[in-house]
């Protein structure tokens, strides 16, 4: 595995590379502490064997530059990482997402002019529904404390031994508090005063669009997330499939590697074939 940076449109921008072959790009998820490593360091090497894969930390996270848009914040990561891909020669690739990189990648592969070179989906616990509990607080109101790492650790995951583990939660309380990583975060939830309020909550992406196929992953376990929203995207989209990973929270590729790595090679060798899992 390979670790390097590039400037993107004038922003630091750090990745890790691993393999050769068709292309194969992962974008982890949004919650504080998260970067590229961290959410796919039991993936890569398993990827690697056949594809080049490459995993950016997005903006705001690891060692990519923190940056602040309080409008479309959204749109801004799917350019930045539109624009890493030019930069790395990728013109098409399979792209595989967790949380908030799962969702990125289906809003753009859902809007008018989709900006991302995306020839199939795999969408890990991004999508769909979250539900209103303990656990999607303790993500949310993180006070950039130990211990709110840990309970937000145990959110996540669904083994216990996550949030016991003293050097795992360091690990991502230390990237959580690396210079700019909370405020850049944290800058998702603030509106203005006055701002008009949305009602009826978030719009969900109009599935029905999808032109390449997808495999939404569920984690059987997942504290964040109402249990069959897998299955239900997968019917509104025209090449969609799920699969449940047992006895896996909100992270399945880090907590069940084994059997995540085997649907996700099982996608990229026929991406169109099979069914629901």
């Amino acid at each position: 595995m390979r670790r390097g940076t590039i400037v993107v449109d004038g922003l630091t921008t750090g990745f890790v590379e691993a393999g050769e072959g068709e292309p194969v790009v992962l974008l982890h998820g949004g919650e504080f502490g998260a970067d590229a490593e961290l959410a796919w360091e039991h993936t890569i090497a398993a990827l690697a064997e056949r594809y080049r894969v490459v995993a950016p930390d997005q903006l705001g996270y690891g060692r990519t530059a923190k940056v602040i848009d309080f409008v479309h914040g959204r749109r801004m990561r799917i350019r930045h990482v539109a624009r890493f891909c030019d930069a790395l020669g990728i013109e098409s690739a399979t792209f595989i997402g967790n949380s908030m990189g799962a969702v990125n990648l289906l809003v753009d592969a859902t809007s008018d002019v989709p900006l991302l070179p995306i020839r199939g989906i795999v969408a890990i616990c991004g999508g769909g529904e979250i539900l209103s509990n303990e656990h999607v607080d303790a993500l949310y109101d993180y006070d950039a404390t130990f211990p709110a790492m840990r309970r937000l650790v145990a959110a996540l995951f669904h083994d216990p031994s996550y949030p016991a583990d003293d050097d795992y939660v360091r690990r991502r309380f230390e990237s959580s508090t690396a210079p700019g990583a909370w405020e850049t975060i944290a800058a998702a939830r603030f509106r203005r005063p006055d701002a008009a309020v949305a009602s009826g909550g978030r719009a969900e992406p109009d599935y029905g669009r999808i032109t390449v196929p997808v495999l939404f992953v569920e984690g059987g376990a997942d504290k964040l997330k109402p249990p069959g929203w897998a299955r239900r995207l997968a019917g509104q989209v025209r090449d969609g499939r799920s699969t449940v990973i047992d006895d896996a929270g909100h992270c399945p590729q880090i907590e069940q590697p084994a059997e995540v790595n085997r649907q996700i090679l099982d996608f990229l060798a026929d991406p169109s074939g099979g069914g629901c899992g």
